[in-house]
């Protein structure tokens, strides 16, 4: 019923930036927050940042000051900017959504595909 698919993921070197985008699509009737994880090799999934309906924001602690979240309600995207980007930013990186769906008025979360990024001179 809702798929969510990630974009701009790539090869960057230290310190460049790089910008990912996530479109809902679907039988959505609303979303709610919207986030980013991460998946570096050999390690578990980390939670990065997240955005409320409101666009209120949250980051761990390892990207405050680099990334930035925003969103587009009428898209029903979400976006992250990556600035001053290091080898241990390099993972897979997932979108989340939690998602009203308009058949059921029921709200269940969404993962994406995932995309890399790889940082490395």
């Amino acid at each position: 019923q809702v798929q969510l698919v990630e974009s701009g993921g790539g090869l960057v070197q230290p310190g460049g930036s790089l910008s990912l985008s996530c479109a809902a699509s679907g039988k959505i009737f609303s979303i709610y927050d919207m986030r980013w994880y991460r998946q570096a090799p050999g390690k578990q999934r980390e939670w990065v940042t997240t955005i409320t309906f409101g666009a209120g924001t949250n980051y761990a602690d390892s990207v405050k000051g680099r990334f930035t979240i925003s969103r587009d309600n009428a898209k029903n995207t979400v976006y992250l900017q990556m600035n001053s980007l290091k080898p241990e930013d390099t993972a897979v990186y997932y979108c989340y959504a939690t998602i009203v769906v308009t058949s059921t008025f029921g709200r269940d979360g969404y993962w994406g595909q995932g995309t890399q990024v790889t940082v490395s001179s």
